[in-house]
């Protein structure tokens, strides 16, 4: 519980620092947003990629609005009862009728309730954490169907060309490639800004969270799944390589890492929904700038940093990403709507050594799925074939990025 006192002077202190804040530059998910009565605007994402400065930008456009950070150190022994408190301050500090904005609210056990409160009134809220499925797991309690969802990612190549001031090119993008899209990183080239980053996602997010103990083995779980982006894996190959005890405990931590945006696993397409869980996944980054700085083997070996950089475009779009696998592979598969409607390789440089097995790849999707065209995406690279009935395009990534 805290103070009526001390709750005012964070409420107005934080008013005062998020009004400082640089603008920064508009987001593409800013055309998305939607801010509705009898509904709560719910936006998840990792840390530090920029939903602060997102909801600095949503708020300067309320005729009237209330913003609380529940990260605040201040805040420590916040619980429900204080939402009340909380209220009634906004109320009396910047008048009644305004917007509410929580920041980092899964902080606060059973907030939810409160959200609910809010939006049985008639409320605008607006609610952003660092957490997707626990986020859902409490919204599945007390607002099924009384909120919306939009997830924030790091810059898109878009996004980081609109910030750097430059032109769509392959320069730019290679520095994009290498850089990533976190807008902190990108204006102060620190290092220790990605490497801090990790270290919150495993002690806050994780570690804190859920009561694990032995944070150097989240560590070198985190490490390693950053560091082997499009490679298969298995629960078991890292108990035995990490010699963890426990499958279990190996599947629950990647589930956290999941959860908190650090990682993506994708599984092979199967029809068996049983199968697809038995197979080996693949593991992307949420970042290609977070991984070539927190791993030296990522760094390496640019033809995966293409493929995270692919994935990482796809997944804004697609939640439904799978790998496909069987004579040959191809990198990913879309699925919409349950029915899988593109099929695309990536290939860092088409050469005579690797051509035929990147089309083919591609081709045994394509007849699979009953598909006419796929796509090879490649660093610099355009053509164009026609086999038999099937039309492969080939694009360097920067243009495709561009394009979306």
């Amino acid at each position: 519980m805290i103070t009526k006192e001390i709750l005012q002077e964070v409420i107005v202190a934080q008013r005062e620092a998020l009004n400082k804040l640089d603008l920064g530059i508009l987001r593409e998910k800013e055309k998305a947003i939607k801010i509705t009565d009898s509904f709560a605007l719910l936006i998840t994402g990792i840390r530090r990629c920029g939903k602060s400065t997102f909801l600095h930008q949503i708020l300067k456009k309320q005729a009237k609005s209330y913003y609380l950070n529940l990260e605040d150190p201040r805040l420590e022994g916040f619980d429900l009862s204080d939402f009340n408190k909380v209220e009634d301050l906004m109320n009396e500090l910047y008048g009644k009728g305004g917007i509410y904005f929580f920041d980092e609210i899964q902080n606060i056990e059973q907030w939810e309730k409160f959200g609910r409160y809010l939006i049985d009134k008639k409320e605008k809220v607006i609610i952003t954490g660092s957490n997707a499925s626990i986020l859902s797991r409490e919204l599945g309690t007390k607002l099924t169907g009384r909120h919306l969802s939009l997830e924030l990612f790091p810059f898109s190549f878009r996004e980081f060309l609109n910030m750097k001031k430059e032109v769509p090119s392959n320069k730019s993008f290679e520095e994009y490639l290498s850089k990533g899209g976190f807008p902190e990183y990108l204006k102060k080239e620190n290092s220790e800004i990605l490497h801090e980053l990790l270290s919150d996602v495993v002690m806050k997010d994780v570690a804190v969270r859920f009561g694990i103990k032995n944070t150097n083995i989240l560590n070198k779980i985190a490490v390693y799944l950053i560091s082997n982006v499009g490679k298969e894996f298995s629960y078991n190959s890292i108990k035995k390589m990490l010699e963890i005890k426990s499958v279990q405990s190996v599947i629950d931590y990647i589930s956290y890492f999941e959860n908190s945006y650090l990682i993506f696993t994708i599984p092979r397409f199967s029809y068996s929904y049983r199968q697809q869980q038995v197979n080996p996944k693949k593991v992307y980054s949420i970042d290609n700038g977070f991984s070539y700085v927190n791993s030296v083997s990522f760094s390496k070996d640019k033809g995966k940093m293409l493929e995270n950089a692919v994935f990482l475009s796809l997944r804004r779009k697609h939640k439904a990403i799978f790998y496909f696998q069987e004579e040959g592979e191809c990198d990913f598969v879309i699925k919409e709507k349950e029915k899988i409607t593109k099929a695309i390789q990536v290939c860092y440089d088409l050469t005579s050594q690797n051509k035929d097995r990147e089309i083919n790849g591609l081709l045994e999707a394509l007849k699979k799925f009953n598909l006419k065209e796929g796509l090879i995406l490649t660093y610099n690279q355009e053509d164009n074939f026609r086999l038999k009935d099937k039309n492969i395009k080939v694009i360097p990534v920067w243009k495709w990025l561009f394009d979306l």
